[in-house]
């Protein structure tokens, strides 16, 4: 079935060529079409252009979306929205004073996720995720990665991953699955790191890879988790057990892990909200793709990931959610572009280009998603009638999203 989207008042992110990624200074460079008409068949975007040039179709459903934006869905490549209950008690611990330290101390963090998620149950656990998953779609999403790591044993590690597969199996958006085993050390081996990693490259990965349960793999490099020495012995365990790294790294510490990531060929290094020269050098040989989790410093108070920085150094960047319960309880990419420029300092071309292209390719699914070219998956956002597309940005307390399609369907 052909749907043809007529007067569109601009088509963003136009892509006549396949390209990996944006960087540097093309970060700024944002094509689009204005007055434009966006015609689709089935899952995917057979052509677009100006109104002035539109094609005479047959047997073509017709849709007006004068005063509307229609730019493609945002691809967020971290995140790790399956888990169970909340901490909004810890939130207000927070609020009252009380440090990380000494939340962790009465049994909160991510060992609180943990405890919570083995008291639920895999269908329950689904239930909570998927409402999670629609709320994502509607405020734009059209991929997303989703991490394990609050199961922290062999039994919830499984359950978490078997409900990002269910949810993969039951809905339109891209999911990516990514082993995160190595998210924190459980109580039961807090005297026993090596013995809880071997149990994860021993026990886990060999079943994830008969199940077919996860893309990547991943690991919280970061002073007091694992070392970097415990980083490339799990991202090489992954690689062996067809899992692409990535890697969790220099959100509080930089200590040698963007290297080590760099080394085994990591798709993605994320969080650096703390980056040295030598960090930056090391991406310069790469193709990995730096990712920033703005809503996680707005939470938390604290640095940004330096983006100017990198861009200066004519290296991409993404942005992602980082959505999760305990430092980052929204998934909302609108909000995150926002904070993006308001903190940051990107334009809203270089945060579009970040949530979308950059992000697509951050997930290894730039040639299906990520921007508006012919032959990609026809998922994208028809926006409520605005100005521009700074509205999303300036307005950065409002929902300008209005409808959203995945593979040529309405959300």
């Amino acid at each position: 079935m052909k749907t043809l989207f007529i007067n569109i008042k601009e088509l963003v992110q136009i892509r006549n060529e396949q390209i990996k990624y944006v960087a540097g200074k093309e970060m700024k460079n944002l094509p689009s079409i204005k007055n434009a008409f966006l015609l689709i068949e089935d899952e995917k975007i057979i052509d677009f252009g100006k109104m002035t040039n539109i094609p005479q179709i047959k047997e073509a459903k017709e849709i007006d979306v004068s005063g509307r934006i229609i730019m493609p869905t945002y691809c967020d490549s971290h995140t790790h929205l399956v888990y169970a209950g909340n901490r909004e008690g810890e939130f207000v611990d927070k609020i009252n004073g009380l440090s990380y330290e000494e939340i962790a101390q009465r049994g909160g963090g991510i060992l609180n996720s943990a405890k919570k998620l083995a008291e639920t149950s895999e269908e329950e656990l689904y239930l909570q995720s998927k409402e999670r998953l629609e709320e994502i779609i509607s405020q734009g999403t059209g991929a997303v990665e989703i991490k394990s790591g609050y199961g922290l044993s062999f039994e919830s590690e499984l359950k978490m991953l078997r409900v990002i597969k269910r949810l993969k199996e039951n809905y339109d958006i891209e999911i990516k699955a990514t082993f995160l085993g190595a998210h924190a050390i459980p109580s039961e081996y807090k005297n026993d790191k090596e013995g809880y990693l071997q149990m994860l490259i021993k026990d886990l990965m060999p079943i994830i890879k008969k199940e077919n349960l996860a893309e990547f793999v991943d690991i919280f490099c970061e002073k007091g988790y694992f070392s970097v020495e415990d980083t490339e012995m799990i991202l090489e365990a992954g690689k062996k057990h067809g899992l692409i790294p990535k890697i969790h790294v220099n959100q509080f510490n930089a200590i040698g892990g963007v290297k080590a990531g760099i080394k085994h060929n990591a798709l993605s290094v994320d969080h650096l909200e703390v980056l040295n020269d030598e960090d930056i050098e090391e991406l310069k040989k790469s193709e990995t793709m730096p990712v920033a989790l703005p809503a996680c410093s707005f939470f938390l108070g604290i640095p940004y990931t330096p983006a100017r920085k990198i861009i200066n150094a004519k290296l991409p960047i993404a942005l992602a959610s980082d959505f999760n319960p305990g430092s980052t309880p929204t998934g909302n990419m609108n909000f995150v572009v926002a904070t993006s420029c308001i903190k940051m300092k990107l334009t809203p071309e270089e945060a579009i280009n970040a949530a979308t292209i950059n992000g697509a390719y951050a997930m290894g699914l730039e040639n299906e998603l990520g921007s508006i070219t012919k032959g990609k998956l026809a998922s994208f956002i028809i926006t409520k009638p605005v100005n521009s597309y700074a509205s999303i940005p300036y307005n950065f307390g409002t929902n300008k999203v209005d409808k959203v399609y995945l593979k040529g369907k309405l959300q």
